[in-house]
C-alpha cells in the first residue's frame, strides 16, 4: 500500500496523535506499542515505507529493535526515523536514518516522513 508508516510509540495518546496527523495528511500508517509487536508486524504485515521508532519502550525497547531488524535482510532496509527524548542523536544507533528529538516538532516529522515516503495523496494517480 502506498504512503505506509510504521509507528513503534508506548505511549498511546502520541502514538494517535502521530496516526491522525499522518492519515489528515493522506498517508496510511500502522501503530504498536513496543519492539517486539513492530517485529511481528514487519514480519507478517506489509512493508512500510518508513519506521518511526521510540527508543525507551517497555517490552523490547528501540535498541533492541534495531539489533533484531538489522538481522534480518528482510527488513534491514527499511529506513528508521528514531523519536526519543535523549539529547544525543548518536544513542539512536547506526542503523538510524533521522534523528527527531521529543516534544515531537509535527512540522517536521511531516517534512521527514515525505521526504522518505513522497507527498501524499488522497486522490488516485492515472498512468498512461
Amino acid at each position: 500500500m502506498r504512503h505506509h508508516v510504521l509507528i513503534v510509540e508506548d505511549d498511546a495518546d502520541l502514538r494517535e496523535m502521530m496516526a491522525q496527523i499522518l492519515i489528515l495528511e493522506g498517508f496510511n500508517p500502522a501503530t504498536v506499542s513496543n519492539g517486539r509487536e513492530a517485529l511481528e508486524y514487519l514480519r507478517h504485515g506489509d512493508a512500510p515505507q518508513l519506521i518511526l521508532l521510540d527508543l525507551m519502550m517497555p517490552v523490547m525497547d528501540g535498541w533492541e529493535f534495531q539489533r533484531e531488524r538489522r538481522r534480518d535482510p528482510a527488513l534491514a532496509d527499511v529506513p528508521v526515523v528514531v523519536l526519543s527524548a535523549l539529547d544525543e542523536p548518536r544513542a539512536a544507533g547506526a542503523a538510524t536514518h533521522e534523528f527527531l528529538k521529543k516534544p515531537l516538532d509535527f512540522d517536521r516529522l511531516l517534512q521527514i516522513v515525505k521526504g522518505y515516503c513522497g507527498p501524499a495523496s488522497t486522490s488516485p494517480r492515472h498512468t498512461r
